[in-house]
């Protein structure tokens, strides 16, 4: 049993802009993108898991035509609430200072704290997991990393640190005798940073 986790291809959207469970669209390089992402694959995918935003539904239906899509909630973005579609830096320092402080435990106003997304997401995982089929999960970085981070013994607080997943992303998770193991398969720098939290830190 293997796990392939696959995060998005690049989402349309403007650099500088919060953005989590806003339903983007994919730009003109996704089929490059995901042509990619399918040479990392192995063709003994049994089950394939999405998130139902279109940035990562779409991708399953590209690398995964001959399957049926499980699209769960569970495998969303953080929810970032009031903040959705706001630039990082247009929202007030004194509001968005306790969530820099605290991300993991502090809920963002209208939406979550990554410790409930966590928690959502891990449900999942497990769920999935105990099928004891190989399967693909297409999800968000925030996801993927919370995935990681509990099979690695990670505190979340270090998880972005810890697991640089740019668009794109291929990693295999596999059984192991101290739980699981894996590998980082696809992961192509991008020519520009990208951001998720104000310029000022």
């Amino acid at each position: 049993m293997e796990i392939y986790l696959i995060r998005h291809t690049t989402p349309l959207v403007e650099k500088g802009i919060c953005y989590g469970q806003t339903d983007l669209d994919i730009t003109e390089s996704f089929e490059a993108e995901a042509e990619a992402i399918r040479s990392s694959l192995p063709t003994s995918i049994e089950q394939v898991y999405s998130s139902p935003l279109q940035r990562c539904s779409k991708l399953a239906n590209q690398l995964f035509p001959t399957h049926a899509i499980s699209l769960h909630p569970h495998l969303m973005e953080l929810n970032c609430g009031e903040w959705e579609m706001q630039y990082w830096d247009a929202i007030p320092k004194p509001e968005i200072q306790p969530w820099m402080d605290d991300f993991i435990n502090v809920v963002v106003p209208g939406g979550e704290s990554y410790q409930q997304l966590h928690d959502r997401v891990l449900a999942k995982f497990l769920e999935i997991s105990n099928t004891g089929k190989t399967s693909a999960i297409v999800g968000h970085g925030g996801v993927l990393r919370s995935i990681l981070a509990h099979i690695s013994g990670i505190e979340l607080k270090e998880s972005f640190s810890a697991f640089q997943l740019h668009y794109g992303a291929v990693v295999k998770i596999v059984p192991s005798a101290k739980g699981y193991a894996y590998e980082l398969l696809h992961n192509i720098t991008p020519s520009t940073k990208e951001q998720h939290r104000p310029s000022f830190t």
